[in-house]
């Protein structure tokens, strides 16, 4: 028997050997083909770009996976006791696979087998060797691969950085990759904000996201949440007290939404978006990681946004009511087809309503439920009224382009209307009506001194429209134009007070494209003028002789020393805005003239860091020689080396600045004067009122719009730059000044300033009538002589040909430079 025993042994033990042979050799195999787990040593996952405003608000997010990666270090005890405890509770003591935890999953899926899925073993360690190196193939061979990774894994890493690495790589649902993103994700907080019961629920996520979904699958996401506290306080990272206080808690998921988070900033976040992309690449835009500062003031930009909507809505109430935005049937439940209705995200003061009863005198409307509340009865509906008060300006019908009137609300809502409303201040149910305006234009706001833009405006609503009317539009400046080519005759021997005829001229384009002849708005002529009276008054038929006079190469040069175009063509129409520029160009070259005619460079971004807080980018690019010292010595204060270019003469850059601030006194802009300030600005219509401009600038802060439909069409006599676009800028102007002291412009020194006759340009006595103080630059004053620039091309009667074969055939009758 002891024989028999000991011969079983025998071949038990040979049989052993054998298979550990085999098995040794199948492992070796295995182990030839197994990927490099030093590439974890450079680990790189996909991060998400952030982007901020100035004052560090978060703006905007952009990411294929949601993903903020986070040291170790900075992820909370409790938030690692979840994890460990939910995956791995013997992580810190094993060696990368755990071998008694292994035993346990075999013995259960003996047990359960046929009857509930098999339970798995992973360690961290080896779900890291899976997500990193492996695939997902339920496997043998996939299995011992793992195995071995994770043994060479812990020899080769900390416990601790295996771990950052699985909490970094893990997926949790909702598009969201890692425990920062997973944080902000799900409950809007960052990591070390978590609570026991939140940090357990995402511990539970990992396993399974969708079926532990907060909304699909709450009761099932409740009860793993509350399996993993439980084992949290088994392995007493919580006491007993604090786990059942935990599981008493609702799931509280409150998911964040992606896209801009800022009221008002889409336009400009787009904008940034795009430079990024052009710049770095979409990668490094959507998986870099990257720490985007801009320039963008948020209380600027909400000012900007309030201030050119009010001007859409001004001149689009003025042309009447188009009818309803939708139609639908208000028989039963109303509210279900109203939800349906897309309202726009970005104008959260208006809402979607339908009218349900019109009156003579007031109409009841049903206000758009929440998606939440949409299904509900009926008897649950928000409604409200509309007083034929707050609905006066619709009385005016402009209904598929043709006008006509309404004597009351009765002719101008009907039942079923779904329309635009907006609540009355002060009132809880009593609203007012809107309407989507059809005119569009673009606004941005720059400090001068550095280029950058503080506020960008590009339309009405993002939501509405993506195209950006601030950047993207290319349209005719009108005569906003004109201050480049009065700036390139002041750099080039004229003076304010230069007298320029005001009389009718005709050119002869050549060829067959006949006789331009250009117009004053109003078609009044002034006769002999100065300068500042002609951009004061903003006379075209002046702005065309003084360019004739120095000739139009000369002002495209000019024009692109400023950035207004890139390659101007050198043609008389052009210097009266008949060439298509950006509000952003515009708002620049103004910007080098109320900086004393420094060129800058329009910067959206002040800073870029990549994901380990390297700078790779900066707008400022200043030297500053001594700003390095490590202690202070008793030198002098270190000095920032400006070197940029001088595009204009500083005291020509002031007399342009003089004359207009003329423009605001007594010219074309005097809406402006009650803000009784420092301004300076000029007005701009092009031909057939197309497009309103109105650029200005105070010492500090320079604001820029046009006003104008998308396919550019007559807006309507009388709808100028003066009429509308200013107004715009001084809504604007009131509220970002409010409170600053008022600052003069800075007068460079050497200039001269002397008393003129506002008519003659004639020196006159200081106490005289019709006098204005006007700077000259040294050596240069008022004509001792009169003279006037143009009289060679005017013959009293009837106006003469001026042959000019500089006038192209692309921009022929251009050039409205209205005023």
């Amino acid at each position: 028997m002891i024989r028999l025993i000991g011969y079983f042994f025998g071949i038990g033990t040979v049989m052993a050997l054998i298979a550990a042979a085999g098995a040794a050799l199948y492992v070796v195999s295995i182990s030839k083909d197994l990927p490099d787990y030093e590439v974890l040593a450079k680990y790189e996952p996909p991060v998400m770009t952030r982007v901020h405003a100035s004052d560090g608000q978060l703006m905007a997010e952009f990411a294929r996976e949601r993903r903020l990666y986070l040291p170790i270090q900075a992820v909370p005890d409790r938030v690692k006791a979840a994890f460990i405890s939910a995956e791995d509770k013997n992580f810190y003591q094993h060696p990368g696979v755990d071998i008694s935890g292994l035993f346990r999953a075999v013995l259960t899926n003996i047990q359960n087998y046929g009857t509930r899925r098999p339970v798995g073993a992973s360690t961290i360690t080896q779900q890291v060797a899976k997500n990193f190196l492996l695939s997902n193939d339920q496997t043998i061979g996939r299995k011992v691969k793992e195995a071995i990774l994770s043994f060479r894994i812990e020899q080769a890493y900390s416990k601790d950085r295996i771990l950052e690495l699985y909490l970094n790589e893990i997926f949790f649902g909702l598009n969201s990759y890692g425990i920062a993103g997973a944080a902000l994700t799900y409950f809007n907080k960052s990591v070390n904000e978590l609570t026991v019961a939140e940090a357990a629920y995402l511990a539970a996520l990992p396993k399974g996201p969708s079926n532990y979904h907060p909304f699909r699958q709450p009761e099932r996401a409740i009860e793993r949440r509350n399996w993993v506290i439980d084992r949290m306080a088994e392995n007493g990272y919580v006491t007993a007290e604090e786990a059942t206080e935990a599981k008493a808690e609702p799931l509280g998921v409150t998911p964040r939404h992606t896209g801009n988070y800022l009221f008002a900033s889409e336009y400009f976040s787009e904008e940034v978006r795009r430079q990024i992309i052009a710049k770095y690449g979409e990668n490094a835009l959507y998986e870099g990681g990257l720490s985007v500062r801009t320039t963008l003031d948020p209380k600027l930009q909400v000012m900007a946004r309030k201030a050119l909507q009010h001007g859409l809505f001004k001149y689009d109430e003025a042309r009447g009511y188009r009818g309803a935005f939708k139609t639908i049937s208000t028989n039963g439940d109303w509210g279900i087809p109203l939800s349906e209705i897309k309202a726009f995200s970005d104008v959260p003061e208006w809402q979607l309503a339908v009218v349900l009863e019109v009156t003579p005198q007031q109409a009841t409307i049903g206000l758009q439920p929440d998606r939440e509340t949409s299904g509900k009865v009926v008897s649950e509906r928000k409604q409200g009224t509309i007083d034929s008060a707050d609905a006066k300006w619709a009385l005016k019908l402009l209904i598929d382009g043709k006008r006509s009137s309404a004597k009351s609300l009765e002719g101008v809502l009907n039942v079923g209307d779904v329309v635009f409303v907006e609540k009355k201040e002060g009132s809880n149910d009593a609203f007012q009506l809107r309407q989507v305006p059809k005119i569009a234009g673009g606004a941005v706001a720059m400090d001068p001194h550095t280029g950058r833009v503080l506020a960008m405006v590009g339309g009405f609503s993002f939501a509405e429209s993506e195209f950006n009317r601030a950047t993207q539009a290319m349209r005719q400046p009108g005569s906003s134009f004109k201050p480049f080519v009065y700036s390139a005759a002041l750099d080039n021997g004229y003076t304010p007070a230069s007298v320029v005829l005001d009389g009718p001229i005709s050119i002869d384009q050549g060829g067959s494209l006949g006789i331009w002849a250009p117009k004053n708005y109003g078609g009044k002529f002034a006769g002999p003028s100065t300068l500042r009276y002609g951009i004061e008054q903003s006379r075209n038929l002046m702005t065309v002789r003084l360019a004739q006079d120095m000739g139009m190469k000369l002002v495209a040069e000019y024009a692109e020393r400023f950035g207004i175009y890139d390659k101007m063509l050198p043609v008389l129409a052009m210097a009266l805005g008949s060439g298509e520029t950006t509000v952003l160009r515009m708002v620049t070259g103004y910007s080098i003239i109320a900086n004393g005619g420094r060129k800058i460079t329009p910067s959206m971004i002040d800073r870029i860091q990549d994901r380990y807080g390297k700078t790779v980018f900066k707008h400022d690019e200043r030297k500053c020689e001594n700003c390095t010292a490590t202690e202070w010595k008793d030198q002098p204060e270190p000095d920032l080396i400006d070197d940029r270019d001088q595009v204009l003469d500083p005291m020509t850059a002031y007399q342009i600045t003089s004359m207009m601030e003329g423009v605001v006194q007594r010219g074309t802009a005097t809406i402006l004067k009650s803000l009784n300030r420092p301004i300076a600005g000029k007005t701009g219509t092009t031909n057939d009122e197309k497009d309103a401009w109105f650029i200005g600038f105070t010492p500090d802060l320079v604001f820029g719009l046009y006003l104008g439909y998308d396919t550019p069409s007559p807006m309507g006599h009388g709808f100028t730059g003066s009429g509308l676009a200013a107004p715009v800028f001084k809504e604007f102007a009131e509220a970002a000044l409010q409170g600053q002291r008022s600052v003069d412009f800075r007068v460079p020194e050497g200039m001269t300033v002397i008393p003129i006759d506002r008519k003659t340009g004639m020196r006159a006595s200081p106490d005289g009538p019709n006098v204005i103080m006007e700077a000259f630059k040294p050596g240069t004053g008022p004509a001792d002589t009169y003279s006037v620039i143009g009289m060679d091309t005017f013959s009293e009667g009837s106006p003469v040909e001026v042959q000019s074969p500089n006038v192209n055939r692309a921009i022929q009758g251009g050039g409205g430079g209205l005023f």
